[in-house]
């Protein structure tokens, strides 16, 4: 769990400085596809982008080692909280004010990871079929194409959709750890490794579009939905991840807490009328 918070204490960090290069080298005259990688190509060059990538390789080792040891719902959960971070964050590098609610957003989410790391018990012992293992490469191309037709979209709608897109891919990512066993050649048959690619690559490129277009609100609303509810139902249903005997209910309760709090965070960010 302390390997999760660390993730998402790296992941909330990292998007605070990406969210500030993307939007430094978007050009609003111009019109693409979700999947933007001219957009993602200008941003590498800023040396926030850059820090913000090393910030994302650091948080996604201690993601792997989180979810080596804890159930997926866990780690989805502290993923999230992520948005917390973020909003403190971005309260210090770009002097933005925590509202009242916010600040309380950021409370509950606490009391929901706390939740969850008293009820939490070991990762499931399920190695996953191949039938799943093949789905969750389904899945990863479908995110890229999504992320494609999303461009096309109008802009009250584009924002939701590339959030939910990248944040799916994420989930991808999450799921696909636990299905690659160790480093080595026979790895290379595994569905599930190019399911891990595929996805994170596409979650990046989507990710850094929905920062620079659209809602703030919608895209990370959709990026907390896509990477927590439906990893954790594979972890449960697929994997075996079980919560300790009998705090089944705490860890359901904690679950919907995080989550909550994390949507309520996504308004953070957005601009506000003066």
């Amino acid at each position: 769990m302390v390997c999760a918070l660390g993730a998402a204490v790296c992941f909330g960090t990292a998007s605070v400085l990406q969210a500030m290069a993307a939007r430094a080298a978007s050009r609003p005259a111009e019109a693409g596809s979700g999947v933007d990688t001219a957009l993602f190509l200008r941003a590498v060059r800023q040396w926030r982008y850059v820090a913000g990538l090393g910030l994302d390789a650091v948080g996604f080792v201690l993601q792997i080692i989180a979810l080596r040891h804890i159930p997926i719902y866990a780690v989805g959960a502290a993923l999230a909280a992520s948005l917390a971070v973020t909003a403190v964050v971005a309260s210090r590098l770009l002097k933005a004010r925590l509202s009242r609610l916010e600040w309380g957003a950021v409370g509950v989410v606490c009391a929901g990871l706390l939740m969850l790391g008293l009820a939490s018990g070991e990762e499931g012992h399920g190695t996953g079929s191949l039938l799943l293992k093949l789905g969750l490469l389904g899945v990863a191309a479908l995110v890229l194409v999504v992320g494609a037709v999303a461009g096309r979209l109008p802009d009250g709608s584009r924002a939701l959709v590339l959030g939910l897109a990248a944040g799916t891919g994420f989930g991808v990512v999450e799921v696909a750890v636990r299905l690659i066993d160790t480093v080595s050649l026979r790895e290379l048959l595994n569905p599930a490794l190019y399911a891990l690619l595929l996805g994170g690559a596409a979650a990046f490129l989507l990710l850094t579009s929905a920062l620079e277009r659209g809602s703030v609100t919608a895209a990370t609303a959709g990026l907390v939905l896509g990477e927590t509810v439906g990893p954790a139902l594979v972890g449960v249903v697929c994997l075996g991840d079980r919560p300790r005997e009998g705090l089944a209910w705490l860890a359901v309760t904690g679950f919907a807490v995080a989550v909550a709090g994390a949507l309520a965070l996504s308004r953070f960010g957005e601009p506000r009328e003066s």
